[in-house]
C-alpha cells in the first residue's frame, strides 16, 4: 500500500524551497547507491518555482548532472521556444544554471517541422518504451479543477497498457497537449505533490477524502510513497 507523507508550509515560497531541498539531497544520496537517477519535474507556479530555488541551492554543484535523467509529466504541443511549454520555463529556472547533457533533458516533442500531435505522441511513447526510466521520484503539480499533468476531470480514461497519451482538446489552453497517463505515473517510486493557494483547497479534499478518484488528483499514487509539499491556504480543508 501506497504511504502518503504530508510536509506542510506557511508560504508558496516555502513549499518551493523545501521541496527544492528535498530533492537535491535525494539525488545525492541515489546517486551515491545507483549509476544513474531518473526524477520527474513538473510545469505550474509552484514546480517552476521548484526548480528556480534548486537552481539557487548551496549544493546544486554538487550533483553529477552525467547522471541524472529529467522527464515531464506533461507537455504543450507548442512551438520549441514558446514559453508556454514546460520545457523551455524549466530551462530558464534550473537548466541553463546547471551542466546536464541534453539528452538527459527527456523532453516532449514540439510542435515543429510539420509534426502532429499523433505523431509526436507516438514519437514520445517509443522513446518512453525504449528507454523504460524507473523514476525515483516526480515533483506533480495539480490544477484547481483536480488535474494532474494533462489529465483533466471529465475526460476518458486511458486505455490499459498505455503509458503515453494525446490530449487534443484540453479544457485549460494551450489545447493540444502529451500527457504520462495514470498507468504509468503510478508505476514511479514516488510521486512529490507540490501544492499551493487557496484556489487548490476543494480540489486536496477530495484527494483525502474517502473518494479520491473522483478528480485525477486521486487515481495519482505512486509505488510506494505519495508524498505532499503544500502551503497552509491549499491544505485549509484538510
Amino acid at each position: 500500500m501506497t504511504e502518503t507523507v504530508i510536509h506542510r508550509f506557511a508560504t508558496p515560497d516555502a513549499t518551493a524551497i523545501a521541496a527544492a531541498d528535498a530533492g537535491i539531497e535525494r539525488v545525492l544520496g541515489l546517486l551515491a547507491e545507483r549509476d544513474a537517477v531518473h526524477i520527474g519535474v513538473t510545469g505550474g507556479t509552484v514546480g517552476i518555482r521548484t526548480l528556480a530555488m534548486w537552481a539557487l541551492h548551496a549544493k546544486r554543484d554538487e550533483i553529477d548532472y552525467s547522471r541524472v535523467h529529467f522527464w515531464w509529466g506533461d507537455e504543450r504541443f507548442v512551438a520549441a521556444d514558446s514559453a508556454d511549454r514546460n520545457f523551455v520555463q524549466a530551462q530558464d529556472a534550473l537548466f541553463q544554471h546547471i551542466k546536464v547533457p541534453q539528452e538527459n533533458l527527456h523532453a516532449f516533442p514540439a510542435a515543429e517541422n510539420g509534426l502532429t500531435l499523433a505523431e509526436a505522441t507516438r514519437t514520445f511513447a517509443e522513446h518512453f518504451a525504449e528507454v523504460s526510466p524507473q523514476i525515483a521520484f516526480a515533483y506533480m503539480g495539480m490544477g484547481p479543477d483536480g488535474h494532474i499533468a494533462s489529465l483533466f476531470p471529465g475526460k476518458q480514461l486511458p486505455a490499459a497498457g498505455i503509458d503515453v497519451i494525446a490530449e487534443p482538446d484540453s479544457p485549460k489552453p494551450p489545447a493540444e497537449r502529451i500527457s504520462l497517463t495514470f498507468e504509468a505515473l503510478n508505476r514511479i517510486d514516488e510521486i512529490w505533490f507540490t501544492v499551493a493557494g487557496a484556489d487548490k483547497a476543494d480540489a486536496v479534499e477530495v484527494a483525502f477524502s474517502s473518494e479520491p478518484d473522483r478528480l485525477p488528483v486521486g487515481r495519482v499514487h505512486a509505488a510506494t510513497r505519495n508524498v505532499w509539499f503544500i502551503d497552509e491556504a491549499a491544505a485549509a480543508k484538510l
